[in-house]
């Protein structure tokens, strides 16, 4: 077994503390990496609360995962040294439609996907009759001085990323890269973006290199010289847009593509008239009911409203290169894992610029003691 060190909540009303624990020896096909940065990621927030019901405690968040492999696979591509990262993801069904045609993040299997914090998906039918295909009940995230994972979901760090810097880059960058890629976004398309957090403002640069215009739209007016500096063309006040009617009849028809970053439920219904004929507003934020769809936007140009969920491990080994080989990294702060707590409280209160990233260095200092 080895020794792990990490921050945990253990209820949904309790703060993140430290925690003792063990991981399994990795196994042949698997690497052991010690945990040099961990992004903190707005879903963290959400599963350490139980704000989607299926939290699994104690619960070590933690899914932009950059360290150091200190273990390597046997026959494997990575050796000990090579700074690499951990997705959202540390393993899958293998054998599905989905997971075969290299969409793992949509794997059909009995749990689906196993999530590299909070375990499987297991529906209480299965957990009666005890189907779990990973046997184990609960993961633990990179909120931790190491983490084992699956060779094949392990992602490797051009020499051209900073570790901290490439850690957002394994959550938000490929969630909102992989509906880009798969919608067809081009030179020349004109691109919304929904929000301008975590996951907006590595859409606003990922767009602006693949060539599109951008506009951004957002609840904070101090947010506009931020989504100019990042690279777009316009800006505009999501409580303008949805309020006047005139200035929404200004810019009918005008997108081939909007992507919708906020991080709860919201109206998209002023925002899906912006779009092209035959053109798509995505969903990745919010993963959640959200209000009903006005169907006469949708139905009299044959427009769509799509979501999508996070990306492959191809399409996030693709975004690490790209953002490496076009010079984009996400505009962070590193924190040390001391003040996980007063940063979670910032990220819900939109106060931070864009993505804070934990120096898990600072865990070695560490007095741990497992009691509630």
């Amino acid at each position: 077994m080895v020794d792990t060190i990490g921050y945990a909540a253990k209820h949904s009303f309790s703060r993140m503390k430290p925690f003792r624990f063990e991981r399994e020896d990795p196994k042949d096909n698997e690497v052991l990496i010690d945990v040099l940065y961990c992004g903190v990621c707005h879903s963290d927030i959400h599963q350490v609360k139980n704000e989607w019901s299926n939290t699994v405690y104690p619960c070590v968040p933690g899914h932009e995962v950059v360290g150091r492999i200190s273990k390597a696979a046997a026959n494997g591509k990575y050796k000990v040294g090579d700074i690499v990262g951990v997705g959202c993801m540390v393993d899958s069904c293998q054998s599905c439609s989905p997971c075969k045609e290299g969409d793992e993040q949509y794997c059909e299997g009995p749990n689906g996907f196993l999530a590299t914090y909070n375990g499987p998906f297991i529906p209480a039918k299965m957990a009666a009759t005890g189907e779990n295909m990973y046997g184990r009940d609960n993961t633990y995230g990179g909120y931790s001085s190491n983490i084992v994972c699956r060779e094949d979901f392990v992602i490797g760090i051009p020499d051209g990323l900073k570790p901290e810097e490439a850690a957002p880059i394994l959550c938000a960058g490929v969630t909102t890269f992989s509906p880009m890629k798969h919608w067809g976004v081009k030179a020349g398309d004109k691109v919304g973006v929904i929000g301008l957090g975590g996951l907006g403002h590595m859409a606003v640069k990922l767009a602006k290199a693949l060539g599109a215009e951008v506009t951004v739209f957002t609840t904070s007016e101090d947010k506009k010289a931020d989504a100019e500096k990042l690279g777009a063309t316009h800006v505009n006040l999501e409580k303008e847009i949805a309020k006047k009617a005139e200035e929404l009849g200004a810019m009918p028809g005008t997108f081939d593509f909007i992507i919708s970053t906020v991080p709860e439920k919201h109206d998209i219904n002023p925002f899906i008239a912006l779009l092209k004929r035959d053109k798509t507003l995505v969903i990745v934020g919010a993963l959640e009911p959200m209000a009903g769809v006005d169907n006469s936007q949708v139905a009299f140009h044959r427009r769509s409203v799509a979501g999508s969920l996070i990306g492959s491990i191809a399409e996030t080994q693709e975004v690490i290169d790209f953002c490496a080989q076009h010079g984009i990294a996400p505009e962070i702060e590193v924190i040390p894992i001391q003040d996980v707590n007063k940063a979670m409280k910032k990220v819900e209160k939109g106060d931070v610029r864009f993505r804070y990233v934990i120096d898990m260095a600072s865990l070695d200092q560490e007095e741990v003691d497992n009691d509630d």
